[in-house]
């Protein structure tokens, strides 16, 4: 998570009414009055026709899991080039009843798949408890009025009130002087809360801890520092270089297995 630098992402825009309108979000590497034109940052906040259609383009402002039936992936630790090894051999054991080799082999198999799956498993906790941070509605100025509404709906260039208590619903940049205390020790794992002042960004899923702030959204959803980090424990499954190279070790071994069966039958 530390390599995650939460101010470097691509800029992307498109004109719209001789007006620069955002289609993705924005980071936070412009000056506070670069970030407000490039948004097209208003104090009577976004028109609800605005908002609409930054919608329609950013996505809501919401972490999207993929869903997955967990019996499917238990059976896709019973393949691969490893696991058909073990397989072949618990086969063999069988068809000439060696039933304790059998067992033991089996026991092996299964223990191996359990494992895989539970780590897996264990990282899916890991992502529903960064959700569990997510905060649920935030105070809004659209159409010139403040208003609740559910944190989803936000967009990149709306107006947000930060008050004591409450979790940051987007990334944001606070537009007042005045310091602002916030805990993001679930994204960076900082004990103590950190200091924030006027142009200084905070991330989705931080506490205010003291102050309060108005506050302009720059990033939602999985464009998000949080989404982001989502994004990492999602991938930490992935095969790593050691997984690949015992899976490559597994292949020869096979290789190897069927030359070793045709020299013996021939």
């Amino acid at each position: 998570m530390s390599h995650l630098n939460p101010h470097r992402v691509t800029r992307r825009k498109q004109k719209r009414n001789d007006k620069t309108v955002p289609e993705k979000s924005t980071q936070p590497d412009l000056s506070l009055p670069e970030l407000k034109q490039q948004l097209g940052f208003s104090p009577d906040g976004l028109s609800s026709a605005e908002s609409q259609q930054r919608l329609e383009r950013s996505g809501y402002n919401e972490l999207v899991e993929e869903a997955t039936n967990p019996f499917r992936k238990f059976l896709t630790y019973f393949w691969g080039p490893i696991p058909w090894m073990i397989e072949v051999a618990a086969i063999l054991s069988a068809v000439v009843r060696h039933w304790a080799d059998f067992a033991i082999i089996l026991a092996l198999l299964l223990l191996n798949a359990a494992v895989g799956f539970l780590e897996e498993y264990q990282a899916g906790n890991t992502i529903a408890a960064l959700k569990a941070r997510l905060a649920l509605q935030a105070k809004v100025k659209r159409d010139g009025q403040w208003q609740v509404l559910p944190a989803r709906e936000l967009v990149p260039g709306d107006l947000i009130r930060l008050r004591l208590g409450d979790i940051v619903p987007a990334d944001c940049r606070l537009l007042e002087d005045d310091p602002v205390q916030v805990d993001q020790s679930a994204l960076t794992g900082e004990s103590l809360p950190v200091s924030r002042h006027g142009g200084d960004a905070v991330y989705s899923g931080s506490v205010v801890k003291r102050g309060e702030s108005d506050a302009l959204v720059y990033a939602t959803g999985s464009e998000t520092f949080f989404g982001k980090t989502a994004g990492l424990v999602e991938t930490a499954h992935t095969t790593s270089h050691f997984q690949q190279a015992v899976l490559k070790i597994g292949d020869y071994l096979i290789v190897l297995a069927l030359v070793l069966v045709i020299l013996i039958l021939a």
